[in-house]
């Protein structure tokens, strides 16, 4: 029992290092796409913007995903394309 409570921690352990992994791997790209978009002039801003709102919305999510996932990614790119970091 106690090696089975010791593999569990393990295993929660290394989710837990995966997911540290991974949000700084989104902060990181966040920081990036805020930097390039603030370099970019207004206009071209402003049609990279439409253009990746465009591609999204041509894009119907397959059954693997759920109606809320796909309204959550929209969400969050909306947010990090029209409301970038400060």
């Amino acid at each position: 029992m106690k090696n089975l409570i010791a593999e569990l921690l393990v295993k929660l352990a290394q989710k837990e290092e995966e997911s540290k992994e991974l949000v700084a791997q989104v902060e990181a790209l966040e920081i990036v796409v805020t930097a390039l978009l603030r370099q970019m002039a207004q206009p071209e801003q402003q049609a990279l913007i439409e253009s990746i709102e465009g591609a999204l919305d041509d894009v119907h999510p397959t059954t693997d995903v759920s109606d809320s996932d796909a309204a959550l990614l929209q969400q969050y790119l909306k947010k990090l394309l029209r409301h970038p970091r400060t």
